[in-house]
């Protein structure tokens, strides 16, 4: 009986992934070769802030002109992070779609 069960679960596998395939080829190659889009104005300015911070010499700076670029660095990242741009996902949310995923499989 387990020798059935296996091979219908076998049969159901390969069948739900030919027709993936399929449609997979069908896709026109030209979509696959356009160019990202381009980062906002605003997005371009923050990551050339943090480029500039990055190339500074830092060994000459007093230790409260340090601490104020530490604090700049931190609100450019939380002001990118805000940007939108990616999907974020927490750990618990992780484990949750694992365990559904356990489950329904």
């Amino acid at each position: 009986m387990k020798k059935v069960t296996f091979y219908l679960m076998m049969m159901v596998l390969s069948l739900s992934i030919l027709p993936t395939q399929m449609i997979a080829n069908e896709k026109n190659p030209t979509t696959l070769t356009e160019t990202p889009k381009e980062a906002p104005a605003e997005v371009k300015v923050l990551l050339n802030r943090l480029e500039e911070i990055k190339e500074m010499d830092k060994s000459k700076l007093k230790a409260s002109d340090k601490k104020a670029l530490r604090k700049e660095v931190r609100a450019i990242n939380a002001e990118l992070r805000t940007t939108g741009n990616g999907i974020y996902l927490s750990v618990g949310a992780i484990i949750i779609v694992i365990l559904l995923l356990i489950l329904l499989l």
